[in-house]
């Protein structure tokens, strides 16, 4: 393919995604904006994403040789205390291995990845890959930082470092290391042409499997509108300095959404809590009947699991209390859910006589 394509993915789905079209020597063909009721029409174009990289986690880490999904399960259990989501519903995306130096990983709220996915699928793209806008900077000479603005952010780029902050924060985390400017129109727009052929690192590459775009239905619409109140990966030394503005307007969006979904958690006092909790406790289709089968047959994967038990409770939902030896076991059981139709997520895990024990709930996949 002769062209590739960048679409930088907009702080909010009611602002115009830009874009830009480059030939295969990284020349400008075509400048432009996608908007939700104008969706783009060359479906041909190899497209990368570029996220806001103020919602990811950025980390380079010393991680273990193995499979992809064994030392994916120790970047995540690595970065667990970085996390404020849950670092079960997380992607973890890794750089390329770099001899013996720290690997690039990336992490990011599942939710936040699948609502980009279709807020793109809704502009008529289907992006090969998408990275952190903080990651499309290269690495810099020495111990200063590069630097770029993205919509009201700036990210910046270290030898062992990227974020994307709020301006009023570049300064302390700067920390008197000097920065770079690369945000003029000509060296931003080459930076970019350089990330649409070779992605620093893919979030796509972490999901585990490959999801079929739906529209409708009640959960559908409840997750995102989950994923609307709070990004549920923030770094921790921005946390707190949210616009407020956007912040307001996105909770009033959820709570809209929520009415027509959820119309029993609407009346709450607490709308959103309430959601979450119907999300988690609802029912796997098939009942308890169904879980059982597939979760038996998912744990028979996994040489040394055992099921230590399993139970539907109207208020709890359909639990089940595993073991197994590895960490990364999880990742197996989970994945054999997932093509069954089911999820699996962790309540609690603990290492107990040399083996991991987790408390599970099995649901229907989002």
């Amino acid at each position: 393919m002769s062209q590739t394509r960048i679409v930088i993915i907009p702080p909010a789905a009611s602002m115009p995604a830009p874009f830009l079209t480059f030939d295969a020597g990284g020349r400008v063909l075509q400048r432009g904006s996608l908007l939700l009721n104008d969706p783009a029409t060359t479906p041909d174009v190899r497209t990368v994403a570029v996220a806001p990289g103020a919602d990811v986690l950025a980390r380079w880490l010393t991680l273990p040789v193995g499979g992809v999904a064994q030392v994916r399960a120790a970047a995540r259990w690595a970065l667990k205390d970085d996390l404020a989501g849950d670092p079960e519903r997380t992607v973890v995306a890794l750089g390329p291995v770099m001899g013996d130096a720290p690997r690039l990983a990336v992490a990011v709220s599942a939710s936040l990845l699948e609502a980009w996915i279709d807020y793109l699928a809704a502009l008529g793209v289907t992006p090969s890959a998408v990275v952190p806008d903080c990651l499309v900077l290269p690495t810099p000479d020495g111990d200063g930082l590069n630097a770029a603005v993205f919509g009201a952010d700036m990210a910046l780029r270290g030898a062992t470092f990227a974020a994307t902050l709020q301006p009023d924060l570049v300064e302390p985390i700067a920390a008197g290391r000097p920065l770079i400017r690369l945000d003029d129109a000509e060296t931003l727009e080459r930076l970019l042409a350089s990330a649409a052929v070779a992605p620093a690192v893919d979030l796509l590459s972490g999901l585990e499997r490959r999801r079929e775009l739906r529209t409708g239905g009640w959960r559908r619409v409840a997750a995102l509108a989950a994923a609307l109140v709070v990004s549920p990966l923030i770094l921790t030394l921005a946390a707190g300095a949210r616009d407020q503005i956007a912040a307001d307007r996105a909770e009033r969006q959820t709570l809209a959404l929520i009415e027509q979904a959820l119309p029993d958690a609407a009346r709450t006092a607490d709308p959103v809590e309430e959601a979450r909790r119907l999300l988690a406790v609802a029912p796997p289709p098939g009942g308890l009947a169904t879980a059982s089968a597939a979760l038996f047959a998912a744990v028979e994967q996994v040489e040394g699991a055992e099921l230590d038990s399993l139970g539907a409770d109207p208020a709890k939902g359909v639990r089940a209390t595993l073991s197994y030896p590895a960490f990364s076991d999880l990742d197996t059981i989970r994945n054999a859910l997932a093509a069954s139709g089911l999820s699996l997520s962790d309540a609690s895990t603990v290492e107990d006589g040399g083996r991991v024990v987790s408390e599970v709930i099995v649901g229907a996949a989002a």
